[in-house]
């Protein structure tokens, strides 16, 4: 189930390309299975019971992690942001379909949610579930990177610029440490956190790298009609889907910066398109709960 498949990258126009990660493996998508490759090589290893994760209410790792533990026959828990979503998460596409495959979801309180990543919490959480693995947030950790790591190939060698979208920024910093010299790495942050460029400096320790924090459009998850609509016309046009919370953001932010000639002329730019796909539909039921345009 975890093979990953190679994929071409698509020329959009003279000089942009796209990676369609989305495309390495039939049941999860992208950067979620780079990240979880190695997580789950150590977990069968360590012959734990199950795993525990953590995530939001649309999370791409936690629909990756629960399908995992489908495949495998294996138990995982979701420890999830927002206790009011004990009320409603059966109406939610990403919660409803991870209880499908046999996730187990507890809800936690925001303030919570902000201790996950807390030695303390985390010792407890182990005290508790002492046979379980823990898997951090989005997957973001040293095994999560070496995934991610995998991404570039050497057919990427002529790349001048390599952008990516980032939330905990494990898929950043792999395309950082297999950079070549000459590479330079921009992540198009879509979230706001005071705290998101030190993680990064954590895993890596080359500086051909830039955290672009201009197309978060209000905020992780946050959205506007314009963005719709560059969404939905660069499907129409390329027929290359894209997620509003990530690689959305991401192209809108790479086709604005070429207009302002952020790119010098003639420079080739590699955008590696990570999957997310499946937050679409959720993203929708909110859309039309606000009688806004949705993404096609």
């Amino acid at each position: 189930m975890l093979n990953i498949k190679k994929v071409e990258n698509i020329e959009i126009t003279k000089n942009i390309f796209v990676k369609p990660e989305y495309l390495i493996n039939s049941v999860i998508s992208g950067n979620k299975l780079r990240k979880l490759k190695y997580n789950i090589q150590k977990f069968l290893k360590s012959k734990s019971e199950g795993i525990i994760t953590f995530g939001g209410a649309y999370s791409n790792h936690i629909d990756a992690v629960a399908t995992v533990g489908k495949y495998l026959k294996i138990p995982t828990i979701g420890l999830i942001r927002g206790e009011e979503l004990a009320f409603r998460h059966l109406s939610n596409p990403t919660l409803s379909y991870a209880m499908k495959c046999g996730m187990k979801l507890i809800f936690l309180s925001r303030a919570e949610y902000k201790k996950k990543d807390s030695k303390e919490y985390l010792a407890n959480l182990k005290l508790e579930n002492p046979n379980y693995f823990i898997i951090p947030e989005g997957g973001t950790n040293l095994l999560g990177v070496k995934g991610c790591e995998e991404i570039l190939s050497t057919n990427d060698r002529d790349f001048d610029f390599i952008c990516c979208s980032v939330g905990t920024g494990g898929t950043f910093c792999g395309l950082i440490n297999s950079s070549l010299s000459h590479q330079k790495i921009i992540g198009f942050s879509a979230t706001k956190g005071p705290f998101l460029k030190e993680d990064i400096c954590k895993f890596v320790a080359k500086s051909n790298w830039d955290l672009n924090e201009q197309y978060q459009m209000g905020g992780y998850g946050k959205v506007n009609s314009d963005l719709i609509k560059f969404i939905n016309d660069f499907n129409f046009k390329y027929k290359i889907q894209l997620d509003p919370v990530y690689t959305g953001k991401m192209m809108y932010g790479i086709f604005d910066l070429q207009k302002k000639q952020f790119f010098p002329k003639k420079k080739k730019i590699l955008a590696i398109h990570s999957g997310g796909l499946q937050g679409i539909k959720g993203m929708n039921m909110y859309l039309k709960s606000k009688n806004l345009n949705q993404i096609k």
